[in-house]
């Protein structure tokens, strides 16, 4: 390859920039990474951006940007990620896959200057190559060959270290070479953007949304179908279940309000209004979308306990048979107000591995939860299912129904204030002071 001589370093690294490699530069961007890069670099799979930073028209450095690591245990305990959110939101996270100063420009301070243009830059050119928006960017430091001083520099954030496996076809494997975890925010408010479970519909477009196949569908369907139907014969023109469907539908596609449901149904094509059994009209020879007063008349009067219910039977019914472990838990809505203006409580059931509530009921004025629990559980399949709760739930009456009814198994915390479970448990004496869950318990 030809040398180039680099221009005189000087003080001022204002005369940097970074731009995108353009048509015809590719094979140079890579030859250079395979001769001085330790990693090399071969080509970049999936999702990607590539820089280079100029100096006087001559190359200094090089920068790859590419889609997210799978897995890193820092980076998602940082955001609070549970893996679904994780799946959903990833494509909206970039990995510094490869960073290299080439000979020609090493000066103190370069790094860190083309960094920090780099990934100013960024979230413009990753949108208009990918159609979907950045809110944070990760990078994973090889401790025994740096020390990550160019990130820290610009402004990144280090998290910690990985555990020392990778992917290597369908597994994870171990291989030892540990890594120091760097990330930078891209957006303020990248938090709630990462983690938050209903998604801003003005960021996430191309997010990746839960895809039904038929089966799935389906049941959907034949759960809604439960719901007992409260209006008149008289004047009914659309079905329950296809006004159902397509709030259920635009809700998951993030429609807030009913004008939204409204227009969302209204978007939807001919083969889409079928699919959610919407009303064929004979005369104009098409399905047709119920109306927003419609669909706002409905929802306001349908029974919605009757709704959850039906929602978390088939919520229920798409987790593993031989997996399926739920927790009870109750929680005080932030912000929320009931018809007497004071602070809703809900009982929910949720399940551990998929992060779905799957059933929840409010604590009426009075109550407790230790009333509303088998209520809550009851409408629910819970055959060779494992139910946890805490302390406040450790009573006979539910444990014999989990374990008679429901055909069921619980993990239940003991604590002193009940002194018979707890002599129970020293002496290991349980089926005489307590139902057994298993049946060699």
């Amino acid at each position: 390859m030809e040398t180039v001589q680099p221009p005189p370093p000087t003080k001022s690294l204002r005369d940097v920039q970074v731009r995108l490699v353009r048509a015809g530069e590719e094979a140079r961007f890579l030859e250079l990474l395979r001769e001085h890069h330790y990693l090399g670099c071969k080509w970049v799979p999936g999702s990607s951006v590539w820089h280079v930073a100029e100096r006087g028209g001559i190359w200094v450095a090089l920068v790859v940007w590419a889609s997210a690591a799978m897995k890193c245990g820092e980076r998602d305990r940082m955001i609070g990620w549970i893996p679904q959110l994780r799946w959903q939101r990833l494509i909206h996270v970039a990995n510094n896959v490869r960073f290299l100063v080439l000979p020609e420009g090493r000066q103190p301070h370069l790094a860190s200057r083309v960094l920090g243009l780099s990934v100013r830059r960024l979230g413009r050119d990753w949108e208009n190559s990918h159609r979907h928006k950045l809110a944070m960017v990760e990078t994973f430091v090889d401790p025994e060959r740096f020390r990550g001083t160019c990130y820290r520099a610009a402004g990144w954030m280090e998290l910690g270290r990985t555990s020392g496996y990778g992917k290597s076809g369908k597994k994870w494997v171990e291989h030892g070479r540990v890594k120091q975890v760097f990330v930078k925010p891209l957006h303020r408010d990248w938090q709630r953007l990462l983690a938050d479970p209903m998604p801003d519909p003005a960021f996430h477009q191309g997010m990746r949304r839960m895809k039904l196949n038929e089966a799935q569908a389906e049941g959907l369907k034949a759960a809604l179908r439960e719901i007992p139907e409260h209006r008149e014969s008289q004047g009914r023109r659309h079905d329950g279940v296809s006004i159902l469907s397509s709030a259920l539908m635009a809700l998951l596609c993030g429609a807030a309000s009913y004008e939204g449901i409204a227009e969302w149904v209204e978007d939807c094509d001919q083969r889409m209004l079928e699919r959610l059994d919407c009303r064929f009209s004979q005369r104009k020879n098409r399905f047709e979308p119920p109306s927003e007063p419609t669909i706002r008349r409905y929802l306001q009067s349908v029974d919605a306990q009757a709704v959850d219910d039906a929602l978390g039977r088939w919520l229920l019914s798409l987790a593993r048979t031989d997996e399926r472990v739920l927790s009870l838990d109750g929680k005080w809505l932030k912000g929320s107000a009931g018809e007497d203006g004071k602070q809703v409580k809900l009982l929910s059931a949720f399940l551990h591995k998929e992060g779905m509530v799957i059933a929840q009921r409010a604590i009426p004025e009075g109550g407790n939860e230790i009333t509303e629990v088998i209520p809550l559980l009851e409408p629910l399949p819970l055959k060779d299912a494992v139910v946890s709760a805490d302390a406040l739930h450790t009573q006979t009456k539910l444990a014999e129904f989990l374990t008679k009814e429901k055909e069921a198994h619980y993990l239940f915390t003991a604590k002193g204030n009940q002194p018979g479970i707890e002599t129970a448990i020293r002496t290991l004496d349980l089926p005489e002071a307590f139902p057994p869950s298993g049946e060699d318990r």
